[in-house]
């Protein structure tokens, strides 16, 4: 019967002979969390204006429906009453309508601003390894041609 060869110990030697630098990677990770806390403060805050926003309009709507319900002498006076609430209803939808562009005006540029200062950090980032990659690999050549040369 064939035996499958155990392959481990070479594999754990191979990968001795090809050293990684985890740091990089480390970086990375440190400067993605740090990006998505940022991110989610955006979001917190918009979502926290947002509900006050809303718990305000709510409010606005429940103190107009109060004139609303309240009982009238004259017919025309509930039909006068349901158009003040109706035009009320508008000029208060437009204001909170206005007030939530803003949230979402603010969330943009502050997203793109992050997104900016990333693309800024990730760029220098990647600067520096090639950077550091290139005076690795010209040392290595260095070291193998004097290998090479003085074996002649």
């Amino acid at each position: 019967m064939a035996k499958t060869p155990d392959f481990t110990k070479t594999m754990q030697e191979m990968m001795a002979k090809f050293p990684v630098d985890t740091s990089s990677l480390q970086d990375a990770f440190k400067s993605q969390t740090a990006l998505g806390e940022k991110m989610a403060k955006v979001a917190l805050a918009a979502a926290e204006r947002s509900t006050e926003i809303s718990a305000q309009w709510a409010k606005d709507t429940i103190a107009r429906m109060g004139e609303l319900t309240s009982s009238k002498e004259e017919p025309a006076e509930y039909a006068k009453a349901m158009s003040d609430f109706a035009s009320a209803a508008a000029e208060v939808a437009a204001e909170h309508m206005a007030a939530f562009a803003e949230v979402a005006k603010k969330v943009q540029m502050d997203t793109v601003d992050l997104m900016l200062t990333a693309g800024k950090d990730m760029t220098a980032e990647t600067q520096k390894v090639a950077e550091q990659a290139s005076r690795e690999t010209q040392a290595a050549v260095k070291r193998a041609t004097a290998g090479v040369a003085s074996k002649v």
